[in-house]
């Protein structure tokens, strides 16, 4: 049976996007749901400025309660800079992912910087911070609101920029939603023969309900490391109205039925994504937790 690993990103994408703030306490108890799910892998939180992200400004806490009470749990953050790395370290945190956008466009408009400078902080973090696992999330890899749909080729180059530094973890950011399948598959193979020491991480938005079928693609390219939130809590500033991402569950559903291993608890996972819908408003992609009664040969 083939096995495909589920980063859960829900604690960072799904609740940055937030307008109320969520108290840690009631973070923390979505945490321990989520890695109750069977989830190996989960992103809590970002460190980021709370003047930029306020619902971020329990990162030190909400972090450091993680490492301890999850030792054995791969969990990673993002950060946008060397104080960022700095801050997680501190907090315990090993693997860290950090965003340089395809576009400069999108790069200047979400962390205020050229290429050239997101480069200088990268090798930045990389000097200062050696001990750290560095993941680089390549965001607009599937498409821009400011510069449309990029070439493969402009893909392929920028990872092997970042390569360059001795990179080798990568997220493919689908910003806005944007990607279909077979600009996925393109994509994928594109990258996977270039590159074949690198491993390509996918993070679909579902604003266009394809988060599902592009996640799909890639696993059947041979891509076994996906991004998702539970309920496809989530959105993008840049999209207004984006439905979220791929849901946790929904994913794990389908995978469940195609005969791949997650070690995800279908039911653990739809639980808590509906117990998650009750406590906090905010923009969901999810199909599964909406569905009233099941079948037999549904689930």
């Amino acid at each position: 049976m083939a096995k495909v690993e589920l980063y859960e990103v829900g604690p960072r994408d799904g609740f940055q996007n937030l307008k109320d703030i969520v108290p840690t306490e009631t973070k923390l108890d979505l945490i321990d749901r989520m890695v109750g799910t069977g989830i190996r892998h989960l992103q809590c939180t970002s460190f980021v400025s709370p003047k930029a992200i306020p619902q971020m400004a329990d990162a030190k806490e909400l972090a450091a309660t993680c490492v301890e009470k999850y030792p054995d749990l791969d969990l990673f953050a993002l950060i946008p800079n060397l104080y960022g790395a700095k801050a997680a370290l501190a907090a315990g945190i090993k693997s860290v992912d950090m965003v340089i956008s395809l576009s400069e466009s999108h790069n200047k408009a979400n962390i205020n910087r050229t290429h050239e400078q997101s480069f200088a902080e990268l090798r930045n973090v990389l000097d200062n911070c050696p001990e750290l696992k560095l993941t680089v999330d390549i965001a607009t890899a599937f498409g821009c609101p400011f510069e449309g749909i990029p070439a493969v080729s402009s893909l392929v180059d920028m990872i092997g920029k970042v390569r360059d530094y001795g990179i080798r973890n990568f997220t493919l950011g689908d910003t806005i939603g944007v990607a279909n399948p077979k600009q996925v598959r393109e994509t994928v193979k594109a990258l996977t023969a270039a590159y074949p020491d690198c491993t390509f991480r996918p993070h679909f938005h579902d604003t266009r309900n394809n988060g599902i079928v592009n996640t799909i693609t890639a696993i059947e390219c041979g891509i076994n490391e996906v991004e998702t939130t539970l309920g496809g809590l989530g959105g993008c500033p840049f999209a207004p109205g984006a439905s979220g991402n791929t849901a946790t569950e929904d994913l794990v559903w389908l995978l469940d039925r195609m005969g791949y291993e997650t070690g995800v608890d279908f039911e653990k996972a739809l639980a808590a994504a509906q117990y998650e819908h009750s406590l906090l408003n905010g923009n969901y992609s999810g199909h599964q937790m909406n569905i009233t009664k099941r079948s037999a040969c549904c689930g």
